[in-house]
């Protein structure tokens, strides 16, 4: 049996700065815009092929509010403008749609609220650069959204960029357990950011909200008793029920879950048998998931000790190339490694399954779950959020690569920030041009934004 030397940590921050001569720190800022002659929004259409066709109009109409609303929904785009872009050559699971709604609160199984990412529909191992630069041009879409200046704005994009330098290096020189054990509590960040008062406030009204935010606090609003039985109350279009068209849906229902319950551990599987199925619904979320297959269950211990399941599906990662065989046997297995590599803890019931003809994953609907409000912030506010993301990326990226790596070529000094300050502001302007295409197709009858009456009856065959 042949052995390996592990590398010195020393070393390996060394082999990362010599990455510096292969691509430079100041290529990161470069962006070149696209020529006229491409069309975009054929990746766009392309990425509508298996949605629920009558739910591609809400995405439309989601998207069309802002160019930061639009941006949400287009990983597509960025991806494969990122394919082609300068990188280090350090891989690490990715995000892989890492703007900054995509971070949030969630309730780890100890119950401790802990700041993470909280959206990993499309992780994939990539470069690490690649999360990086989307948040950071989400965070000038923010600002912008908000009337920001430029300086607001870059002050912002320098702020992330300087949490995750800073952060990553002192990861470096943490233990891989170390690293592993890490996580973001709420009082870590009450702790950092004490000298923002408004910032602080804002922190204790999230913290209270997440705490409301379950289960058990969400059975009367989003559940009835009709004829004897609890069911999902429905709100067309956001949440409606489509099984009564669907021959064999208990039967199909009974294979899916059965299936899931395999992903759990064992102890797990005993916990899971102690609820038992009582409905479902087709529940609409976000910006980029309108369209794809999204279901919220109710299961019951007993009349009023409800759990609430959310089962979305998951289609082939943006980040991997459309061409040939997917490296991920199940899409739905893909996410939940990304989510267990990437966040410090997460949720017991996470797992996945599968219908006749797609993959999904669950995992708890609420559980203590909060999202920031960009809407709302100050530009203070803004900067203090984009340093919160910064550092908890960079935790999410030394527990899934090579932090001295990482380290090493980002140096000490601000030539990384820099440069992602340039990049960040130049693809947002390429953002803002990509939505003013978006905007003439909807105007031009090409996209429609109308919502249909959604369908569907091809949810789980």
């Amino acid at each position: 049996m042949m052995t390996t030397v592990a590398l010195s940590k020393t070393n390996r921050r060394a082999q990362g700065k010599a990455l510096r001569e292969k691509c430079p720190r100041t290529a990161l800022g470069e962006w070149k815009p696209r020529s006229e002659s491409q069309d975009p929004l054929k990746l766009l259409e392309q990425s509508n092929a298996d949605r629920i066709p009558g739910l591609i109009p809400l995405r439309y109409e989601r998207m069309s509010e802002s160019p930061f609303k639009f941006y949400r929904g287009t990983a597509i785009i960025q991806a494969r403008d990122l394919a082609n872009s300068p990188v280090s050559g350090i891989t690490v699971q990715l995000c892989g749609d890492c703007h900054l709604m995509n971070f949030g609160g969630y309730a780890t199984p100890e119950r401790t609220l802990v700041f993470d990412i909280n959206d990993l529909d499309e992780t994939f191992p990539g470069p690490w650069e690649w999360d990086v630069k989307r948040l950071g041009a989400s965070l000038v879409l923010a600002a912008r959204d908000r009337s920001f200046s430029t300086h607001v704005a870059a002050d912002a994009v320098r702020a992330a960029a300087t949490a995750y330098r800073e952060q990553m290096s002192r990861f470096a020189e943490q233990s891989v357990l170390g690293t592993w054990y890490a996580r973001v509590t709420s009082d870590d960040l009450l702790d950092h950011f004490r000298k923002d008062e408004d910032f602080i406030k804002r922190l204790k009204t999230k913290g209270a909200e997440a705490r409301s935010r379950t289960s058990e606090a969400a059975f009367p609003k989003l559940s009835e008793v009709v004829n004897g039985r609890r069911r999902i109350k429905d709100n067309p279009p956001v949440i409606y029920h489509f099984h009564e068209n669907v021959r064999d849906f208990e039967k199909l229902q009974q294979v899916f879950w059965e299936g899931y319950k395999k992903s759990l551990q064992e102890d797990r599987r005993e916990l899971f048998d102690r609820y038992k199925w009582q409905d479902g619904a087709i529940k609409v979320v976000g910006v980029g998931s309108v369209g794809t297959r999204c279901y919220v269950s109710l299961f019951l211990a007993n009349e009023d000790d409800p759990l609430f399941l959310q089962v979305k599906e998951a289609g082939r990662s943006v980040l991997e190339s459309p061409q040939g065989k997917s490296r991920f046997a199940h899409q739905g297995l893909r996410v939940v490694k990304g989510l267990r590599l990437m966040q410090a803890s997460s949720d017991i019931f996470l797992g996945w399954g599968s219908s006749p003809r797609h993959d999904y994953y669950v995992r708890q609907f609420r559980d203590m779950k909060v999202a920031a409000e960009p809407e709302t912030f100050k530009p203070s506010t803004l900067e203090s959020y984009a340093t919160m993301c910064g550092w908890v990326l960079a935790r999410a990226h030394a527990k899934a690569g090579d932090a001295p790596m990482i380290a090493g070529y980002l140096g000490s000094k601000d030539t990384f920030d820099k440069a992602l300050v340039k990049y960040s502001a130049a693809y947002a302007d390429q953002a803002e041009r990509d939505f003013a295409l978006f905007k003439a197709a909807i105007r031009s009858g090409r996209l429609r934004t109308k919502p249909d009456k959604a369908s569907g009856l091809d949810f789980l065959v």
